[in-house]
Formats: C-alpha cells, structure tokens, sequence
C-alpha cells in the first residue's frame, strides 16, 4: 500500500486517492463472515449439535480455514511490501487496531484447528485414524469441549468487531467515523455465517435455527444501518457530506437497492413467510444475504476513502 504526505487543505489541490481496491473488501467480508462461522460452530459444540454425524458444526471448521486463507491472500495482494509482512509480529501496539486484528487471526488459525480435531468430518476420520483418536480424546472430555467453543465464540466476536474497527480507527475518513461499525460489521457477519449455514446444511433443525437466528440478524443489521446514518447526519458538516453519499449521492442506487434492498429486506421476507410455513424454504434467501454483505463491504470501503475533511 504506497504512502503519501501532504500538507495541503485545498481541495482544488489537495491529491484524491483511493489506496484501497478489491483486496480490502474482500478480506473484510471474508473476515466477517469466518467470524460468524466461528460464533455459530462454538454455539453447535456448546448445545451438543455435533453429537450428530450430520450436523453442519463437521464441516464448518473446514469452510472457515478456507475462507480465512483466501481472506487473509487478498490482504497479502494488498500489501505493498510483502516481503516484510513478517515485521508485523516483532511487536504489539495496544493502541493499534491493525496490530490487535493481526494478533488476533494469528489465534483464529489454532482455536479453529483445535475444534476440527474435536470433531473432523467422517472423511478425516476414516482416512487419518490418529485424528480420531485425537477426537475420540478431546470429546470424552467435556471441559475440553467447552474450551475450544468459548475460546471460538470469543475469536469470532473479535474479529467480527474488528473488521469494523479497522475501518472506524482511520479518522482521516469522515464516513467511517462512528462507533457503530463494529457492531454493524460483527452483525453482518454473522448474518452471513447464518446464510451459509441455511444454504448448505442437511439437518432441518440446524436450517430451522439458521433462518429464525438471520432474521434477527437482519433486522439487527438494519436498526444499526439506521443508527449509523443517523449519526452520521447529526454530526459535524463533513459527516453530512459522507452520509450524502449513500443519501442521494453516488453510491446511493448500490447501498439501498444492492445491501438494503435485496441483501435485508427481501430476506427477511422471504425468511418470515418460510417460517410461517407460507412458502417453502429456498436457497435464494441465503444468497442475497451472503451477496449483499459482500456488497455492503464493497460500498463502505469505497464510498469512505471518497469522503474527506474538507466540506464542499
């Protein structure tokens, strides 16, 4: 990521750049979205869901590994020197949000690999025998059980909260300047984990439980989205301006057709006449949850490194 000084506050002159592309909101919505796999797959261990060899709690260690990964390669891509990432954990800022998120997702890799040596999908099992009796060990164990879905619940709180917090901490950017990102980025992020379960479970009790925990989520998502702007329009000029631009300005069709539209409102819909038994239940709820987080992520990073200090 290139650097620049300026003193100018001009904004005739000053330079407009947008240092974040498609790296960054990706790696945000991926971070999210392990995040609350990470809170569902310690509530699965903590009710006894993964008592049964069909759950969905098998195989969701496996699916955030692999999101984490690919979420963690596109910050990489987005490093300007990557050859120094390394530099990263020589040292522990407290008042960095980056260096706790850094930390943080270091811990996420052994919390998740200790729950899926607690319960690895039968294909594991049969093929490395010794992970079974890994298992066998920690599941005879109850204390054990309850540590790995503690310490899971509490990685994936943080680090849903801290995909927010990365973007509030950079006051140069008047968007982004509110409390309420990481709690917004934590529901949302959990609202997708909760589409994904919904999508590709097997056991109706866990899609069941996967709708009715997204409707909450959703609705959830959409008090904050509300609160969010509101402080926003009832703060300084320049926070007026940023909000404008999901209120009329260019990003506004995106926002409230993409993310509000077809990403809550349709699903909560959707979602509410399923669980009346009105409609049967159908894979194009989850998937407009899960496609507009991804927008959402796309939209605040965006529409943020174009909002500045300097009012119009």
């Amino acid at each position: 990521m290139p650097e620049y000084t300026t003193t100018n506050s001009n904004p005739f002159v000053d330079m407009s750049h947008r240092v974040w592309a498609w790296e960054i909101p990706v790696y945000l919505f991926l971070g999210g979205l392990v995040a609350g796999m990470m809170v569902i797959s310690g509530y699965f261990l903590l009710t006894g869901r993964w008592r049964n060899p069909r759950s969905f709690g098998y195989a969701l260690p496996v699916w955030s590994l692999v999101l984490l990964s690919l979420g963690m390669l596109a910050l990489f891509l987005d490093l300007e020197h990557k050859l120094y990432v390394w530099r990263l954990y020589l040292t522990f800022e407290v008042t960095s949000p980056m260096s706790w998120g850094s930390w943080i997702l270091l811990l996420v890799y052994p919390a998740l690999l200790a729950n899926l040596f607690l319960a690895p999908p039968e294909r594991l099992r049969d093929r490395f025998p010794r992970l079974a009796e890994v298992s066998n060990r920690l599941q005879a164990l109850p204390s054990a059980v309850t540590a790995i879905a503690v310490v899971n619940i509490a990685l994936g709180i943080m680090v849903g909260i801290y995909t927010g917090i990365l973007l509030s901490s950079l006051g140069a950017r008047p968007l982004w300047s509110s409390g309420l990102l990481g709690p917004l980025f934590l529901v949302s992020g959990l609202s997708t984990a909760a589409a994904l379960v919904h999508l590709l479970t097997k056991e109706p009790e866990e899609s069941a439980f996967a709708v009715r925990a997204d409707i909450g989520l959703l609705v959830t998502e959409l008090l904050f989205i509300a609160l969010f702007l509101i402080g926003l329009m009832n703060a300084s000029k320049v926070h007026q301006e940023a909000a404008s631009m999901l209120l009329g300005g260019p990003f506004t069709a995106v926002f409230w057709v993409l993310v509000v539209g077809l990403g809550v409102l349709v699903p909560i819909v959707i979602q509410s006449l399923a669980v009346a038994r009105r409609i049967g239940h159908t894979p194009v709820a989850p998937l407009l949850v899960i496609a507009g987080g991804l927008v959402f992520r796309f939209v605040m990073v965006n529409a943020g490194q174009l909002s500045h200090w300097t009012p119009t």
